[in-house]
């Protein structure tokens, strides 16, 4: 369950304060393995007029409008960082990509819900900022700029084929699965090589805006995807026998 935030010395970052010096740029950090893990589901709005050359493509086709605009939002149903429990807790990210997503030179601003401990809390800043390696460690060549990282009351709904993310009046999002042929299941991507995770639904925004760190941005009708996500760090203990002790493998 998550955990209610108080004054731990790990938290170094008052609620709600923004920070952009104090992250280390991540193209200077090399991703460390650690042990942490998160299953849940990933969902986004983005600029692109139609479904993001991005999942087919890895990356390599450019975006519909030249550069990607987005706000991504992660449910975290079961994980943790080092033992710390994450379950429970959501993320926001506000995402500025100028070109093509795999060359790189994101901007990106992360939201981390105000419910997280200080060691959660700084926990879910490694992940993103792939400093904790893993599924996440790419971030460290693909971001070039940390332009905030602040605590705040992060919400994301789910509601039958819709998700609703509000970040206070920063983010306000709602997408909606797109249905096929059979009205009562969504269109899926399957079987990709994308790094969220190999199956995509197809969703489009209802009504989307980022008003914060000086974007200005609306998605409504523009693409939007959800994602389950079942994402891990490198490091890996378990116990052993023979030496009787919990041992890294």
């Amino acid at each position: 369950m998550a955990s209610t935030a108080t004054s731990d010395k790990s938290d170094r970052i008052a609620t709600r304060s923004k920070i952009s010096a104090k992250l280390d740029n991540p193209m200077r950090r090399k991703a460390t393995p650690t042990d942490w893990s998160i299953k849940g589901e990933l969902i986004l709005n983005c600029s692109c007029t139609v479904f993001c050359p991005c999942v087919v493509s890895l990356g390599a086709h450019p975006p519909t409008e030249g550069h990607c605009h987005a706000w991504m939002g992660i449910i975290i149903d079961e994980g943790h960082f080092e033992g710390e429990d994450l379950s429970g807790l959501n993320v926001g990210l506000l995402v500025d990509i100028p070109g093509r997503m795999g060359e790189g030179n994101w901007k990106v601003a992360a939201y981390v819900d105000d419910r997280a401990s200080g060691k959660a809390y700084n926990g879910i800043l490694q992940i993103f900022s792939g400093q904790a390696g893993g599924t996440t460690g790419l971030f460290t060549k693909l971001v070039s700029e940390i332009i905030g990282a602040e605590r705040a009351p992060v919400v994301i709904e789910r509601d039958g084929t819709k998700r609703r993310i509000i970040i206070e009046n920063k983010i306000r999002g709602e997408i909606e699965m797109v249905t096929g042929k059979n009205n009562e299941e969504p269109v899926i991507v399957k079987n990709t090589k994308y790094w969220m995770g190999p199956d995509i639904i197809v969703a489009k925004g209802n009504k989307s805006r980022i008003r914060d760190y000086g974007r200005v941005w609306d998605f409504d009708g523009r693409s939007a995807e959800i994602c389950p996500i079942n994402w891990r760090g490198e490091r890996k203990f378990s116990y052993d026998k023979n030496l009787k002790k919990i041992v890294q493998r």
